[in-house]
């Protein structure tokens, strides 16, 4: 393969830049280098895409030219998700678990989640005093938080719930910060040196999450419900193939998985969208003008199918997606697309943001306007806030709706 543009930086000099300053890095990359271009020496080279016919082929191309990276096995992501988490799986372990995991996500199930959206938004609204400042962010987190915990596990309230809450939302504001990135990325600094250091109090708020998890998994062993709709009740019953279920770990990597990704990305979305509504006095007129003609108390899924609301957020995903690169993709044998010819081996991160970002695709793309998405039909590789391909996110209709929602009832 001819060698691509980019900066031969090493690792450990780009990688400040690269946590404390994403947006920055990439678009310092993309002015100088294009829309596929390599970063470090290599080998292996490591190489973002930020052009749509280039994802588009690597969407369509065989999972089995692709695996997830070994050094993920001991790494910080491993050791907040479990190493059974989909996000770390290769192969027919993750087409299994994908497989088992998608039926709570879609159809009738959407539903029910709709009216449970709706009903702990309320009640954190209630909290409001008019005429009070509060923190939208902090608001926003609190009702995810709420949301998930009563979606994933069916939990509103009991001494279990309590904990989890108040344990999950510090270990998820501490994985919010760049700093937590460094313990990520660089495994050397995963010191425990008591509960007073960083790694140390990590560790400890980790394995008390752990024990609840376990806990809540083992009573619902003991004491089925089979009319239970929740979450972790659809996985508990859910058969692969050979009728066998998840196991207690793999039911808890997955719920990990689900409360670290679902939470504090969505509460991010929901900030944005609320901020531009704010900001924009004709965002927010014809989002209310919209929602006005539903009437008073329309059903959950007539006000997620609003057109200018689903453009709304998808506007707020497109300028600032949750994450600003797919999960790593690692090449298990040579790949020609859209006459770029990549070796096997090669680290290919799919560049989200980049993506996003491209003036031929959005014009001025830094101005918020939902219009655009009710104008023209984005196709998968140029608009992939989920990601795309065997990988995508199979909480997207979830997240969606929850941010429609929420928006709607704020």
């Amino acid at each position: 393969m001819p060698t691509l543009p980019g900066s031969k930086t090493p690792f450990w000099q780009r990688a400040p830049k690269l946590i404390l300053r994403p947006l920055d890095y990439f678009e310092d990359n993309y002015r100088r280098y294009g829309s596929v271009f390599q970063v470090g020496e290599g080998p292996p080279p490591s190489i973002y895409v930020a052009d749509p016919a280039v994802i588009q082929g690597i969407f369509q191309a065989d999972a089995a030219q692709f695996h997830v990276p070994p050094q993920n096995v001991g790494s910080g992501l491993t050791f907040i998700l479990g190493d059974q988490s989909l996000l770390l799986l290769d192969g027919e372990r993750h087409r299994r678990h994908r497989r088992l995991l998608m039926p709570p996500f879609h159809g009738d199930r959407m539903r029910a989640y709709g009216d449970v959206i709706c009903d702990l938004t309320e009640q954190v609204m209630a909290t409001w005093q008019p005429g009070v400042a509060f923190n939208l962010r902090a608001a926003m987190q609190e009702i995810t938080l709420r949301v998930i915990l009563k979606a994933v596990f069916g939990l509103g309230d009991g001494d279990r719930y309590d904990r989890l809450r108040q344990l999950l939302s510090t270990l998820l504001e501490g994985l919010g910060t760049p700093f937590s990135a460094f313990f990520i990325f660089f495994p050397g600094l995963q010191k425990d040196l008591g509960p007073l250091s960083p790694w140390g109090r990590f560790v400890r708020i980790k394995a008390e999450i752990d024990a609840l998890i376990y806990a809540e998994i083992e009573d619902r062993r003991q004491h089925p419900q089979p009319e239970r709709t929740d979450i972790l009740s659809l996985m508990m019953s859910a058969r692969d193939d050979q009728g066998q279920p998840l196991s207690d770990g793999e039911l808890h990597d997955e719920l990990m998985t689900l409360l670290v990704a679902g939470h504090e990305t969505t509460a991010s979305a929901l900030t944005w969208a609320l901020y531009w509504v704010h900001w924009l006095p004709e965002v927010g007129n014809r989002l209310h003008q919209e929602l006005d003609r539903l009437g008073p108390a329309p059903d959950p899924l007539a006000v997620a199918s609003q057109p200018y609301l689903t453009a709304l957020c998808q506007e707020t995903l497109r300028i600032y997606p949750v994450a600003p690169t797919t999960g790593i993709r690692i090449l298990s044998q040579p790949l020609t697309v859209a006459g770029y010819e990549f070796p096997a081996g090669a680290v290919l991160f799919l560049n989200i943001y980049l993506v996003h970002h491209r003036d031929d695709l959005y014009p001025k793309p830094d101005r918020f306007r939902p219009e655009r998405f009710l104008e023209r039909q984005y196709s998968p590789a140029e608009f992939l806030p989920f990601g795309g391909g065997h990988r995508s996110c199979i909480g997207m209709a979830f997240a969606l709706m929850e941010m429609k929602l929420v928006l709607a009832t704020v």
